[in-house]
């Protein structure tokens, strides 16, 4: 088995995952925090003990209320000093229907959170970022954002919208230092497929050129060379993670 992964030092570093309690925002806070950054989560449950124990800061937010976010920000800073990066994760699937089936009040809610909670997050952090050396964004979406994926119709447009606010903010900051960008994963192995039908996980496998989901530590490897001073000629882009799916 080839043991080549890239390592990172992201020693003196503040880093802030939001969603961070679970899935792909949990494997992100836990490399970063190995990899030496100061990681704080701000998810509406905790992390893990164990976690908290090695380190990792957690501050309760609902990323649909800007105030609850602002306040979040606030406290990171006054901590810290600073926010180097900003890994935007936080997610909610819905329910898997067809558009004229859906619950509106839903509907508004996966916008809110997977779009919204966007907005908010980058509204509070960028002033702080922008005075950080080299400061990262990363948004995590999803490839139903470029594709459109039938009966997820919210998700889908929610994340269409994080993949054009990243490649509108990635504009207005390109003159800084600092670098905005997005993933863009296929269906990737985590407790929000739990919310979906079988059926529907089963359709997402089918749809992938390598017959198979993607795992969090996939997403994780990405991610972090995003954060990274590797990445300093890329911003406003959208990574595929799509296990040979995306075809644009």
């Amino acid at each position: 088995m080839m043991n080549s992964k890239a390592n990172y030092d992201f020693s003196q570093r503040t880093a802030v995952v939001t969603g961070g309690s679970s899935g792909i925002g949990l494997d992100i806070a836990q490399r970063l925090l190995a990899a030496g950054a100061s990681v704080t989560v701000w998810d509406l449950k905790a992390p893990p003990p164990a976690l908290q124990q090695q380190g990792m800061q957690f501050i309760s937010v609902d990323v649909c209320d800007i105030r609850s976010v602002q306040d979040a920000c606030d406290a990171v800073v006054a901590r810290s000093g600073q926010i180097d990066m900003l890994v935007n994760c936080a997610g909610f699937a819905g329910s898997t229907l067809p558009l004229e089936e859906t619950d509106p009040q839903e509907w508004q809610r996966v916008i809110s959170i997977n779009l919204l909670g966007v907005y908010n997050t980058c509204r509070a952090a960028v002033p702080v970022m922008k005075q950080a050396q080299a400061a990262r964004i990363v948004n995590i979406a999803s490839l139903a954002g470029k594709e459109g994926t039938p009966n997820a119709s919210a998700y889908s447009a929610a994340k269409a919208g994080v993949l054009a606010l990243t490649k509108s903010l990635g504009k207005e900051l390109a003159q800084t230092q600092m670098r905005v960008n997005a993933i863009a994963p296929a269906a990737i192995n985590t407790t929000l497929l739990q919310q979906m039908s079988p059926a529907h996980v089963q359709t997402m496998i089918d749809k992938s050129p390598m017959k198979r989901l993607g795992e969090c530590e996939e997403v994780s490897e990405l991610t972090l060379w995003l954060l990274s001073a590797s990445c300093s000629f890329s911003t406003g882009a959208v990574f595929d993670l799509s296990g040979g799916r995306a075809t644009y």
